[in-house]
């Protein structure tokens, strides 16, 4: 079986340093840095470090306090910055000359003289609050602090929300907080009180209450940035051929179509067949085997709800592709619902000629919560993003939602135009090319067809495209 391998963004964090606090903070660094990140430190006196991975650090020696020299490192990109020096002189030096080079650079300075600033991108850490602190812990009959209250297994955990996260311009109402809750905000050194439509915004400091797995889970759906799909959902594509559900004359253009999609998203790719029969077409898909392209053949008589779950944990799956008659069919639409994955539903059409990622608005929120999915998928994809609000009752609710894409489309420098319909927008579509529909996967889409023949719901319809390329997204954290 191919390799299967995740892909990590790398960070850039600078740290600057002298004295024994400095270096004792370098060398814990040494011990438990993340793999994520590059660390660059600085030091006006060179130390001899052992056992370092030379790949995630890179020393320099020279004052800090000198612009000439600090500017031509700080060329770089940095996500942070760590001041730990022994003069305050030459704190606030080096901090002057960060900000003539970076003014909104997060920069977390240890402070040992109670000093006073008012940049909110400007952390103090007060040395001797941090040791009382921790000191207080021992003292009797004498309550502790936030960082110990409860049973101290991480039921609650501060979360710094980064600018490019997909928790950014979310209303905290569309957040599904299962067995877990946001209960402060603090913005600009102020305590905000989360309310269902308060807006989450980039260096948000989140505290949450809650399951300590729970919330480790949450942080990384908070850190995710774009560029990770089909993560967090899993990490590979999986292509579903079912030969006694699927046209044999259409199989071997689904195949390249998915193969397409798979060169996009760089996540290796399965290729499962069911009920093979024309060995004509698996010798054709055998062809694209790979080391990032594994070819799954089930040639026993096996339950295939039962196999097609397996499949899903066993090769972390997190975008099913099916043919639209594999999603046509009533059975595996309610297996592919339970799966909790993305399914792109392939139709007949070119696959790389698409330009937009079409929208329909509808009187539910639940566009907004699948926001940063969508805009992952249009990053990677190229897509330009067009949203279809459809003239109706519950207006203010579908505002709140425009805005929300609006927001993030500034974050992400992402197109997105609106179309405002007075017309049904299922009928406009189908005068339209070269876009692919993408909406939520609920359980609205598990009944039979024929029950939405009346609705006029755009989800139940959903199947009035079903000539057009479409993308299910399960709503989920």
């Amino acid at each position: 079986m191919a390799k299967i391998s995740k892909r990590y963004g790398m960070k850039k964090i600078l740290i600057i340093s002298d004295g024994d606090a400095g270096e004792h903070f370098i060398r814990r660094v040494l011990e438990t840095y993340s793999t994520e990140n590059i660390y660059y430190v600085v030091q006006t006196k060179a130390k001899e470090y052992e056992d370092f991975n030379p790949a995630r650090f890179k020393f320099y020696e020279f004052d800090p306090t000198s612009l000439y020299k600090l500017s031509n490192l700080l060329k770089m990109e940095f996500v942070q910055v760590f001041v730990a020096m022994e003069n305050l002189i030459d704190v606030e030096n080096t901090i002057k000359n960060i900000r003539t080079m970076k003014k909104q650079l997060r920069v977390i300075v240890l402070n040992k003289w109670h000093m006073q600033n008012e940049d909110p991108n400007l952390v103090l850490i007060n040395s001797n609050e941090l040791l009382a602190s921790r000191l207080l812990d021992y003292m009797p009959n004498v309550p502790v602090i936030a960082q110990n209250v409860g049973i101290g297994e991480g039921e609650i955990m501060e979360v710094l929300v980064p600018f490019g996260s997909s928790f950014v311009y979310r209303h905290i109402g569309v957040i599904e907080q299962k067995n877990w809750r946001i209960v402060a905000i603090y913005r600009n050194r102020k305590l905000i009180m989360p309310s269902r439509r308060r807006m989450i915004q980039p260096n948000d400091l989140l505290v949450l209450v809650g399951e300590p797995a729970v919330l480790k889970s949450v942080y990384r759906a908070i850190k995710r940035e774009l560029g990770q799909f089909p993560e967090p959902f899993g990490s590979n594509l999986y292509l579903y051929i079912d030969m006694n559900l699927i046209n044999p004359l259409t199989i071997e253009e689904l195949v390249r179509r998915a193969v397409f999609a798979h060169k996009k998203f760089k996540h290796n790719l399965i290729i499962k067949i069911v009920n093979p029969g024309n060995i004509s077409i698996i010798r054709y898909i055998k062809e694209f085997r790979s080391d990032n392209v594994v070819v799954d053949i089930e040639y026993d008589n096996v339950n295939l709800q039962n196999a097609f779950h397996d499949d899903i944990k066993t090769y972390h799956i997190g975008l099913v592709i099916v043919s639209k008659e594999i999603f046509a069919n009533y059975t595996m639409r309610n297996t592919l619902f339970e799966s909790h994955v993305p399914v792109l539903k392939i139709s007949d059409k070119s696959f790389s000629s698409l330009k937009d990622a079409v929208l329909v608005l509808t009187d539910n929120r639940d566009l907004e919560k699948i926001s940063s999915t969508i805009f992952d998928i249009s990053e990677q994809m190229s897509f330009n993003i067009e949203i279809h609000n459809y003239m109706s009752e519950h207006q203010e609710e579908k505002e709140q939602v425009i805005e929300h894409y609006n927001n993030l489309s500034t974050i992400f420098t992402k197109t997105i135009k609106v179309i405002e319909d007075v017309d049904n927008p299922m009928r406009t579509l189908r005068q339209k090319d070269n876009f692919i529909q993408i909406l939520p996967f609920t359980n609205k889409l598990t009944t039979r067809r024929i029950f939405s023949l009346l609705s006029t719901d755009s989800e139940r319809l959903y199947h009035k495209l079903d000539d057009y390329h479409q993308i299910f997204i399960p709503v989920q954290l």
